[in-house]
C-alpha cells in the first residue's frame, strides 16, 4: 500500500470501513514498517503480529479506530500474556496476567494492537536508553535521543511505523518524545485517563497517559474514545461540554498567553529555541491572539526536591515488591545506577518529606493556575525542551559522569514538570526546526480540564502552519 503513511489514523479507519483495504492489509503494513525501523531506531521492545491477528480473527468492534495498528508502551500498559517489563533490568521476563482499563478501552475503539515501544527503565530520564534494549534514537538524527520516556513512541510515529502511538507522561514524557521528533503530543489532566487496575495513578498523581501523534485529530478522537472515570479513581477530570474533537471544528477566539521564558530553575531557551518562540509568537499573533512576557513565580529547587522525593519513594516501593515477588533482594546488578540511586534515596526519606512533597505540589498548582487567573491568561507557552535533541548517552541513567548527567537533564525541559505535580493539561506542537533541521516543540498549558480549548488553539496552528508533510531523513513511510 504506498499510499498507507498519507493517512493519519482517522484516515486509515475511513478506509476500512468504505472495505478500500482490510484490518489485516494495515496490520502487515504496520508490522512491515515496525521491522525496518527496529533496525536502525531500536524502536520496539516487541513486536507480537498473532495478538493483533488474533483480534482481527475475532471480530473488531464498530469503533472509531477500526482495523488501525497501534503500538503501546512498555511502561503499564499490560496486555494480557505479552510482555511489560518497563524497561527495567528487574523485570526481565515479565508477562502480564491482565489487560489493563486503557488496554481494553484502546481494543473497543477497534485498535489492532501489534507492539509494544520502547521506554527507559519505570520511564525515570528524558531520553529512551536503557541496559535492557539499548538505545533508542531519533529519525531526524539518528546520533541524537528521541526524547523520554516515551521514546519508543515518537521513533516510531515520526518515522512513518504507525500515525498514532500511545504514551505516558509523569515529566513531560508525552511532550519531550514528541518535541524531539517533530510530533504533536498532549499529556492530559489528572484523572482524564484510565491508569488501571494494578493503581489508578503513579508518583502520588502526577502521572498520566495518552498518546503522540502526526495529526491533531487523531489525539483528540483517541481522547474522545478513551477518557472518563475507572473504577477506584481518586481523581476525575471536568467533563468537557462537546467532543474533543469538535474543538477542531472552529478557531479560537482571540487568547491572552503569557510567555513563559525562564524555568523555575532559571534555565533559559538556547538561541535554537529562542527562535522557535519567537516564530511561535509572531504566528500567534498573525491569527489574532495576544502573547506577553510573563511568567509563573515558582521555586525551582523547592519543586526540583518534591519530585525526586515522589519519584524516589515510589521506585523503592516498586523494586521492593519486585525483589519480593523474585524471592530474593535485589542489588546494583538489577537497575540501572541512577535508578539505584533513586532507590536508595527513595528508602532513606523520612515519612515527612513525602508529605512536604505533595504539598509542594499542591502549592504549585495554586500558584500556577492563580497566575492564569490574575493574569486573565488563557493559556502559558514556553519551549517545550530548551535545546534540540541532545546526542544519546547525555540523559541516560547509565552516565559516564553522574554530574554532567545532573546537569543535562535538570536543564533540558524544565518548564515541563509543573503540568504534572498541577495536574493540569498541557500539549507540544512541532512548530519549529532548527538551521540543522531538528525539531523543537512548543508548548502550551491550560487551566485542569481545559485539554478542549488546547486542541482548538492546535487546530488552528495546525492548519495554519501545517507539519504533517515534513518527514525525517529516517522513514519508513
Amino acid at each position: 500500500m504506498d499510499t498507507y503513511a498519507d493517512f493519519d489514523a482517522m484516515g486509515l479507519a475511513e478506509l476500512v470501513r468504505k472495505g478500500e483495504v482490510s484490518a489485516s492489509e494495515l496490520l502487515n503494513e504496520a508490522v512491515t514498517r515496525a521491522k525496518a525501523a527496529q533496525k536502525d531506531l531500536n524502536c520496539f521492545s516487541a513486536i507480537f503480529p498473532e495478538v493483533a491477528e488474533a483480534q482481527i480473527a475475532e471480530g473488531l468492534p464498530d469503533g472509531p479506530f477500526a482495523g488501525v495498528p497501534m503500538a503501546v508502551k512498555d511502561l503499564g500498559f499490560e496486555i494480557k500474556g505479552q510482555p511489560i517489563t518497563n524497561g527495567s533490568l528487574a523485570f526481565k521476563g515479565n508477562v502480564a496476567e491482565r489487560n489493563s482499563v486503557l488496554c481494553e478501552r484502546y481494543k473497543a475503539a477497534g485498535f489492532t494492537l501489534f507492539g509494544q515501544t520502547t521506554s527507559p527503565e519505570f520511564g525515570l530520564t528524558t531520553t529512551t536508553e536503557s541496559l535492557l534494549y539499548g538505545a533508542t534514537v531519533n529519525p531526524w538524527d539518528t546520533s541524537r535521543t528521541s526524547g523520554g520516556s516515551s521514546g519508543g513512541a515518537s521513533a516510531c510515529v515520526a518515522a512513518g511505523v504507525i500515525p498514532m502511538a500511545h504514551a505516558s507522561d509523569g515529566g513531560g514524557s508525552i511532550r519531550i518524545p514528541a518535541g524531539c521528533t517533530g510530533l504533536f503530543g498532549m499529556k492530559p489532566s489528572r484523572g482524564r485517563t484510565p491508569m488501571g487496575p494494578a493503581t489508578t495513578e503513579g508518583w502520588n498523581g502526577q502521572s498520566t497517559v495518552h498518546a503522540v501523534s502526526r495529526s491533531v485529530r487523531d489525539n483528540a478522537a483517541l481522547l474522545d474514545a478513551t477518557h472518563g472515570r475507572e473504577i477506584g479513581s481518586r481523581y476525575v477530570a471536568p467533563e468537557p461540554d462537546s467532543t474533543f474533537l469538535s474543538a477542531l471544528d472552529s478557531d479560537p477566539k482571540p487568547l491572552k498567553i503569557a510567555l513563559w521564558t525562564t524555568a523555575p530553575n532559571g534555565t533559559v531557551p538556547d538561541p535554537d529555541a529562542q527562535a522557535g518562540l519567537d516564530k511561535t509568537r509572531a504566528l500567534l499573533e498573525e491569527l489574532g491572539h495576544h502573547v506577553e512576557e510573563a511568567g509563573p513565580a515558582l521555586d525551582g529547587e523547592v519543586l526540583g526536591k518534591s519530585l525526586m522525593v515522589t519519584v524516589s519513594a515510589a521506585i523503592a516501593m516498586v523494586m521492593e515488591a519486585r525483589g519480593e515477588a523474585l524471592g530474593r533482594d535485589l542489588g546494583p546488578e538489577d537497575m540501572e545506577p541512577v535508578t539505584a540511586r533513586f532507590v536508595e534515596f527513595g528508602n532513606s526519606i523520612p515519612m515527612k518529606e513525602l508529605m512536604k512533597a505533595t504539598q509542594a505540589s499542591i502549592t504549585a498548582g495554586l500558584v500556577y493556575e492563580q497566575f492564569l487567573v490574575d493574569g486573565g491568561y488563557d493559556m502559558v507557552l514556553s519551549p517545550t525542551m530548551s535545546r534540540v535533541p541532545d546526542k544519546t548517552g547525555v540523559l541516560s541513567l547509565n552516565p559516564d559522569d553522574m554530574e554532567a548527567y545532573t546537569q543535562a537533564v535538570t536543564t533540558f525541559a524544565p518548564w515541563c514538570a509543573i503540568s504534572n505535580q498541577a495536574g493540569s493539561p498541557a500539549m507540544s506542537v512541532p512548530l519549529h526546526w532548527s538551521d540543522e533541521n531538528l525539531p523543537i516543540g512548543m508548548m502550551f498549558g491550560a487551566r485542569t480540564g481545559n485539554e478542549w480549548e488546547l486542541y482548538q488553539l492546535a487546530g488552528q496552528l495546525e492548519r495554519a502552519a501545517p507539519w504533517a508533510h515534513r518527514h525525517p531523513p529516517f522513514w519508513v513511510g
